[in-house]
């Protein structure tokens, strides 16, 4: 495709109210309410100045010698409270200045398009390898990230906070800038709607498993097959970069295209794969461990042959976000959640519960010792997004299909993340399935206990139990890990066993 023509900026809405209006009046009076309080308490300031954001405006305040800050940070509510704030987020103290922060949400909050994140020379004159722009800061500057460099994003947020705009803005950069032979997208959708706008770009942009209609994956077990099949593709490229003596996938095509590399060899120009998954707390609930321990495999290895993951959850619960998960995802980008343990668990600290809602979120770049970044998301409508993968699909030309290894396809027996089940099931399975994952434990001797049945059918129960992915193997003289949590999920695996 050497006459591919990227998409044009014309594609995309422009808003009447992305300048920056500056409401003096409100910003005056939300100051000498946040001085009143403080001196209502005793606390002194010697200075206060305002940075207007397009939906937050940052109070810096100098606070006077002998203030402790600690006394601030107590008063987040009682400030709430005087300016009748959604809700504040006090920064105390503001990393690199002698100041403390106290972000207050606009009262006519503005919209940042995605035009004019895109038309700005912060992205035009970008040299990242997988450039994605997000957004804008409080200090109106437009946010920019490399997910080269991340080298994973886990990505959470309650319903209806802009997680979805998150992923289309982030999809959205890497079209404006990357040519479909240098990026190829799988995309997982367990809802089945939230992506599928992109199966346009099937000819260019989307990577799939050979024999695969839909170039979206919606099916469990067709996600576990292509987790497995990503597997194999970074395991054939290390090999490749082996022979090639190259340390990761830049030096590597540099040399292909400078025809250092010869194909007959094997050799081939390597794309750049990221993998977007919308909800991933659906796959655990449904697959476990077979979804996760590919998912952390690939998360702990791909980022040499450019390989990248994106993973998008409602749910960020410990259960769903463990700690092998967390470890391989540096970056976090959150938007509104709906309690402090959400924010702690995908932040490792509290602020993603204070935030407004409405592509308001923070972002952590995952260095050590880096504060989150407060950012305005952008805003791309699906028309938007339909209108650039249109403009991409009616291009003349087209790439090969770009197929993933195959592998052995599982079972139609396999569930959890067990092995297949060759054998009919007992007829006390259910029931035993359900005793077990209410008391969450697991051994054949509690099941010949409460059932009253003979030693060697209750192991022969285990032995299925294990098979189907609802306990784990056997440890020694310890009891058996019980790999569902709940009955809902217990349901949707014996629908399927049955």
């Amino acid at each position: 495709m050497e006459n591919y023509k990227f998409p044009k900026l014309s594609l995309l809405k422009q808003y009447d109210d992305d300048g920056i209006t500056i409401n003096e009046q409100e910003q005056r009076a939300n100051s000498d309410r946040i001085t009143q309080v403080l001196a209502n308490f005793d606390v002194q300031i010697t200075r206060i100045t305002a940075t207007i954001g397009p939906t937050i405006t940052l109070y810096e305040i100098t606070p006077a010698p002998g203030v402790r800050i600690s006394k601030i940070r107590n008063l987040e509510n009682d400030i709430a409270l005087s300016l009748s704030a959604l809700g504040i987020r006090i920064i105390a103290p503001i990393p690199g200045k002698g100041t403390i922060g106290i972000e207050v949400p606009n009262n006519k909050p503005r919209i940042v398009s995605m035009e004019s994140v895109l038309n700005s020379r912060t992205f035009e004159q970008s040299r990242y390898e997988l450039p994605v722009a997000l957004g804008k800061t409080i200090t109106n500057e437009v946010f920019m990230v490399d997910l080269a460099k991340m080298p994973h994003l886990l990505v959470a947020g309650a319903t209806g906070q802009g997680k979805s705009v998150g992923l289309n803005a982030l999809i959205t950069s890497l079209l404006y800038k990357k040519h479909p032979a240098e990026l190829k997208l799988v995309l997982v959708d367990p809802k089945k709607v939230e992506l599928n706008i992109y199966a346009a770009l099937e000819k260019y942009f989307i990577a799939t498993l050979p024999e695969q209609e839909d170039p979206l994956i919606t099916d469990v077990s067709k996600v576990v097959q292509t987790l497995r099949s990503l597997c194999k593709m970074m395991d054939h490229r290390y090999d490749l970069l082996k022979k090639a003596k190259a340390r990761n996938i830049k030096e590597y095509n540099d040399k292909f295209k400078s025809r250092r590399l010869n194909p007959n060899d094997g050799h081939a120009f390597m794309p750049y794969v990221v993998i977007v998954i919308d909800e991933f707390g659906d796959l655990i609930m449904t697959a476990g461990k077979e979804v996760e321990l590919p998912i952390a495999r690939i998360a702990q290895l791909a980022r040499a042959v450019g390989m990248h993951m994106v993973i998008a959850t409602q749910r960020p619960t410990t259960n769903i976000i463990t700690g092998t998960i967390k470890a391989n995802f540096p970056a976090r980008m959150s938007f509104k959640v709906m309690s402090q343990i959400d924010s702690r668990t995908i932040l490792d600290r509290t602020g993603a519960n204070q935030l407004v809602g409405k592509g308001d979120m923070l972002f952590l770049s995952g260095m050590s010792g880096a504060d989150p970044v407060r950012v305005q998301c952008a805003f791309v409508d699906t028309p938007e997004v339909e209108r650039i993968c249109q403009f991409i699909e009616e291009q003349p030309g087209a790439l090969p299909p770009y197929y993933l290894p195959e592998v052995e396809a599982e079972d139609s027996g396999t569930a959890g993340g067990g092995a297949p089940m060759n054998e009919a099931l007992d007829s006390m399975f259910d029931e035993v399935a359900r005793m077990i994952v209410v008391e969450q434990q697991g051994s054949t001797s509690l099941i010949q206990r409460k059932f009253s049945i003979g030693y060697n059918r209750a192991g022969r129960l285990m032995d299925q139990l294990c098979k189907a992915g609802i306990v784990g193997p056997a440890q020694g003289s310890k009891p058996r890990e019980v790999l569902i949590s709940d009955l809902g999920q217990l349901d949707a695996l014996l629908a399927t066993l049955h």
